[in-house]
């Protein structure tokens, strides 16, 4: 089984981006992964803010990326690029710290507008890092995304469907082929 790292780049404590991300989890649990979170959200800002390559929570988020099989990057879409705190946080990472992996880059927006930030901003970035394998992301809309009052997660039909199929394929890549669910 591949030790998956889960990065939320969302800034938002009650972000659609980083309940979205934990309902993917499940689905690479179900798989026999297993995944560690990280929401960049959670590290020191006077850390990321202050370039601090040898505060401990950077320390300890460059080891999680080293420990990792696979990384899935999911980040709130903003000015048609992803978020400010997850760029912080990669450029405080070893130059090379997707070396060897497999990534999954995921984003969420208000518009279809911002489709391309994961193809035009986020996979230029994680390219450079290193990645050995840089699969198809997705793109959510926000409305596709609904909060329960009891705060399950709702996902469209048709984007739920899309981003079980970039997770299998994610999976796949990592040499493990994905149970599929039943039809029901």
């Amino acid at each position: 089984m591949a030790t998956v790292l889960s990065v939320s780049g969302s800034p938002s404590v009650s972000s659609r981006t980083q309940r979205l991300l934990r309902h993917l989890d499940d689905r690479l649990l179900a798989q026999g992964h297993d995944v560690v979170a990280l929401d960049v959200r959670t590290v020191p800002a006077e850390a990321l803010l202050g370039a601090d390559f040898g505060h401990p929570a950077i320390v300890e988020a460059a080891e999680l990326f080293a420990r990792a099989d696979g990384v899935v990057v999911a980040t709130p879409v903003y000015k048609a690029s992803y978020s400010g705190v997850l760029k912080a946080l990669l450029d405080l990472l070893p130059q090379y710290a997707l070396a060897g992996k497999t990534v999954l880059p995921l984003a969420t927006g208000g518009s279809t507008a911002h489709v391309l930030a994961i193809d035009y901003a986020l996979r230029p970035v994680l390219s450079s890092m290193g990645a050995a394998h840089i699969v198809q992301g997705w793109f959510t809309l926000d409305q596709d995304i609904t909060v329960r009052d009891d705060g399950s997660l709702a996902v469209a039909a048709r984007a739920d469907e899309a981003l079980g199929r970039v997770v299998d394929q994610f999976s796949a890549a990592l040499g493990h082929s994905p149970v599929l669910a039943a039809a029901g």
